[in-house]
């Protein structure tokens, strides 16, 4: 999974609710489209963009098809979120330590 890829889907925010929407419940496009007051073909290009990121699926039901967020890349998100704040509580934060790699080519601190 690439969390590039998927984060800048999320990036934008109709996009983002629309996901936090779905991980409440399935919902298809005329669902959401009259949730968030935005025409369906603008859902439908939403999802479009979320699906190729890998974040969303569908499941047929007779016309419909309703959407709902891959366990998989939720799990992934989770994980990488968890990684960037286990590395930010173990950062030295003390201000009069620099480890900029220029001050170290010149010598100078």
């Amino acid at each position: 999974m690439e969390l590039d890829c998927m984060l800048k889907a999320l990036g934008e925010p109709m996009r983002l609710k629309i996901y936090q929407a779905l991980l409440e419940r399935k919902h298809c496009v005329r669902s959401l489209s009259k949730k968030f007051g935005i025409s369906e073909s603008a859902i439908s290009q939403h999802i479009k963009v979320m699906k190729s990121a890998n974040l969303v699926y569908g499941e047929k039901y007779g016309y419909h098809t309703h959407y709902l967020p891959l366990q998989d890349a939720a799990d992934f998100l989770a994980e990488q979120f968890e990684q960037m704040r286990a590395a930010s509580l173990t950062l030295d934060r003390d201000a009069t330590v620099c480890q900029c790699e220029y001050r170290k080519e010149n010598g100078s601190q």
